[in-house]
């Protein structure tokens, strides 16, 4: 990825909103995992935990893939565009 720009500034702002969207993640698992696990004494019906479960991992996914994409624009920022060849 190519940036238009170079600034240290940004970039290290983009770091850091990369780290904090995966403590964001971190804090929805334990959320739901600490709010559900009081219901665990009667199991809901399998096909509606695999469910759930496809959509929790799939959420914390989404979450991993934006703070990688993060990454790589705070990485491409810090870096600036590439020389022309002067």
């Amino acid at each position: 990825m190519t940036s238009p720009f170079h600034s240290v500034f940004v970039a290290h702002l983009l770091f850091f909103a990369s780290r904090v969207s995966f403590f964001f993640g971190g804090a929805l698992f334990s959320a739901i995992f600490f709010r559900h696990l009081p219901e665990l004494d009667a199991l809901p019906p399998f096909a509606q935990a695999c469910v759930k479960s496809v959509y929790v991992a799939a959420t914390l996914f989404g979450l991993f893939c934006y703070s990688l994409e993060l990454d790589r624009f705070g990485k491409a920022v810090e870096d600036g565009p590439p020389d022309r060849g002067q």
